[in-house]
């Protein structure tokens, strides 16, 4: 069975940080990269970062340059996030996703359930 589950969401202030984890199983975690996406109520889902399985090449959204970094342990199958610098406008249920062809670009294959993230001001 397939499984992204992810972890560590929760409240904190702004200026704060969080890690957030998403564990993968039941799948080939090095044919695929990573994606974290974020969607906020009212708005649609988009990408935040994500990892390449094939080169360890990384992509970050404008918008957490420089404040989140993403990571994966491939002995674990786990990727992370760590967000730090937080802002009000990051509370959103983030989600981890399994992209095909081991490329950032690819399609997603299969989806975590999601984890809440809030920022307060």
């Amino acid at each position: 069975e397939v499984q992204l589950v992810e972890s560590g969401g929760g409240l904190v202030q702004a200026g704060g940080s969080l890690r957030l984890s998403c564990a993968a199983s039941g799948f080939t975690f090095d044919d695929y990269a990573i994606g974290w996406f974020r969607q906020a109520p009212g708005k649609e889902r988009e990408g935040v970062s994500c990892i390449s399985s094939s080169d360890g090449s990384t992509y970050y959204a404008d918008s957490v340059k420089g404040r989140f970094t993403i990571s994966s342990d491939n002995a674990k199958n786990t990727v992370y996030l760590q967000m730090n610098s937080l802002k009000p406008e990051d509370t959103a249920v983030y989600y981890c996703a399994a992209l095909s062809g081991s490329s950032c670009s690819g399609d997603s294959d299969y989806w975590g359930q999601g984890t809440q993230v809030t920022v307060s001001s």
